[in-house]
């Protein structure tokens, strides 16, 4: 390839440093050890492809990124840890159903994202600033022969700037290997200051960066009678009538319309007063339903549907001893007027008919709120049955033991 009349060398214009060409990668090693060891600072290599073995032979070390990579990172799970602590735990502690105010596993996720953020925003800027970058131009840009950096040569640059810098010298050391050496002139070319028109477009850009945040800020702290741009609207606008909103097409003006009094759906009639309301004539049942088979099977879904809805506050065992309980006496709910639940294994309720139980369960007693929208019927007779065993437990007696269980106790 013909060489192009080289730009920089037209004008006087200052060394920049001497540019030695090498064909092998190997002889570029070769002087790599050589410029290392005669002591020179500002020097550099570039090639086409990474060479192996070449950061020993320039005596790169390592650099002090990955310690602020670290640095970065605890800082970002620190913060992450600090903050959820801060606003679930303690400046705006919220119960839920008793679960404890901070844990671990629940603020993972915070915490892995802004270790990643932190570090990754620190690996960025770090590599730019240890390197100096961005470099817009530099005087290998006008350097024809360097074009082939990206092909099949390598270079070797040391800069005029170097304390130990002398033409002759330099000149004579990367002759030993290099195929060509020759002076690189300085960029006399390219601007020193942006282009006019990048600075404008840069100001510009902030400027118009800042328009949200202001409309955001004057949104925020000013009142005003009409309704705020919604831009996304979702479902929030809708031709539809609101509970508790008023109607004009009927008389009474209401949008909520009224049960039809002595209308009832299809199927749910409910004349059996046994079965759906736990009575008996005018008083509570004292026996099961005959809809309900007493089971095994029964019992179990009984246990299953009483872990779910009452064991949260009765416990497992049906004391009154269950994890909301326990929280509400940890924080010291009592002074506030917290009623503990009731032990089912009490003697009150052992002597109460299993149609009050199921009336109870139905509609809510004291602070327990109703299930009867929660439960199917079947279920809260099931649970019923489940909470008789659980009396039962507490006054059984041998009688209640098949002769091979009893066996099996001695």
């Amino acid at each position: 390839m013909s060489e192009k009349k080289d730009k920089s060398t037209t004008k006087k214009t200052p060394v920049y440093g001497i540019l030695a060409e090498y064909s092998d990668p190997a002889v570029l090693i070769e002087a790599c050890k050589k410029v290392r060891d005669a002591g020179f600072k500002k020097w550099d290599t570039y090639t086409p492809f990474p060479v192996h073995g070449i950061d020993p032979a320039m005596g790169i070390k390592p650099t002090i990124l990955p310690w602020l990579v670290l640095c970065a990172g605890l800082t970002g799970l620190t913060t992450a840890i600090l903050l959820q602590w801060w606003t679930n735990a303690h400046d705006y502690a919220w119960i839920v159903s008793g679960k404890p105010f901070w844990s671990i596993p629940a603020n993972v996720p915070i915490m892995f994202e802004l270790t990643v953020l932190l570090s990754a925003l620190t690996t960025l800027g770090g590599m730019l600033a240890l390197n100096k970058l961005p470099h817009p131009s530099h005087p290998l840009d006008l350097k024809e022969r360097f074009e082939r950096v990206t092909d099949d040569k390598f270079f070797l640059l040391i800069e005029a700037s170097d304390p130990k810098y002398d033409a002759d010298e330099v000149t004579a050391l990367l002759a030993e290997h290099a195929d060509v050496v020759e002076p690189l002139m300085d960029d006399d070319q390219t601007p020193a200051e942006l282009p006019r028109g990048i600075i404008y477009g840069l100001v510009i850009l902030t400027a118009a960066a800042i328009v949200p945040f202001a409309l955001a800020a004057h949104a925020r702290e000013s009142h005003n009678r009409s309704p705020r741009i919604h831009i996304v609207p979702d479902m929030d606008f809708q031709t539809k009538y609101k509970a508790q909103r008023v109607n004009t097409f009927f008389d009474d003006r209401r949008a909520d319309r009224p049960f039809v009094e002595g209308t009832v759906a299809q199927g749910n009639l409910q004349e059996d007063d046994h079965f759906y309301r736990g009575k008996s004539g005018n008083t509570w049942a004292t026996t099961f339903p005959n809809q309900l088979q007493v089971s095994e099977a029964t019992m179990k879904r009984g246990e299953q549907r009483f872990d779910i809805f009452c064991a949260p506050c009765h416990g497992l065992q049906g004391r009154g001893d269950g994890m909301v309980n326990k929280r509400a006496e940890l924080i010291g709910a009592g002074v506030d007027g917290w009623v503990p639940p009731s032990d089912v294994t009490d003697p009150n309720l052992m002597k109460q008919p299993v149609g009050q139980l199921f009336n109870s369960i139905t509609h809510g007693v004291r602070n327990m709120p109703a299930y009867g929208p929660q439960i199917d019927v079947e279920d809260r007779w099931a649970i019923i049955l489940y909470v008789r065993a659980l009396q039962r437990t507490r006054n059984a007696t041998t009688k209640d033991l098949s002769p091979s269980e009893i066996a099996s106790l001695k």
